[in-house]
């Protein structure tokens, strides 16, 4: 009987150790980017983000494990946006290239909420005037719905009011999200940033990777 006292006495110890173990774990986790943050997440950061499946320029069909090889400023819009699109992501733009100075490298990153107008060589040409290394992301809709929903993200097209059904605006939300490779989403940003406050927010961040 002692024997079996003895061993569930050491199960005991081995499971706190492990528990203590795995909160230190999660609070250091948490703690590393703390000095960075200006804001909280309802239900932590990991409640944002998350694996996803779309359509690159080229063409091709990425995942997230494949597309977010390196560090990344993700913006959520569409080409045909005519004023807050080409804003933030121009000024998304600026920011990583302010960093490339500081010989930080970040892929600025534009997925469309606008499938159906979007497509891969029109997000190319847009793109491609912001950036060289800016890279849209399109797909279908129920792909980028479930791209925009991990993210917290909305999106809600307006019916056309010229009677044209190729002309129509999107209300959608203008943060910009920064995510590591592996370890997934990092922060948010608002667009009442400037370029030198967003490249100096998401240096900190890189700078505690």
């Amino acid at each position: 009987m002692t024997k079996y006292y003895a061993f569930g006495a050491v199960v005991v110890v081995v499971l706190v150790i492990l528990g203590m173990v795995f909160i230190t774990m999660s609070r250091d986790e948490a703690e590393k980017y703390a000095q960075c943050r200006v804001g909280q997440v309802a239900g932590g950061s990991g409640a944002i983000g998350g694996p996803f499946t779309l359509v690159d320029e080229t063409g091709k069909t990425v995942t997230s494990a494949e597309f977010i090889d390196e560090p990344s400023l993700i913006y959520f819009g569409y080409t045909f946006c005519p004023d807050v699109c080409p804003l933030d992501a121009s000024r998304n733009a600026e920011a990583v290239e302010i960093l490339e100075d500081r010989g930080k490298i970040v892929k600025p990153v534009f997925i469309s909420v606008d499938p159906d107008r979007d497509t891969p060589e029109i997000l190319q040409d847009f793109t491609d005037r912001l950036h060289p290394r800016m890279v849209g992301l399109t797909g279908s809709m129920e792909q980028v719905r479930t791209t925009s929903q991990a993210y917290r993200t909305y999106f809600k097209k307006h019916e056309p009011e010229s009677g044209d059904e190729e002309y129509y605006l999107l209300d959608h939300s203008t943060f910009s999200y920064l995510v590591f490779p592996e370890e997934g989403f990092i922060e948010f940003f608002r667009r009442d940033l400037t370029p030198g406050q967003l490249a100096d927010q998401v240096g900190c961040f890189l700078d505690q990777r």
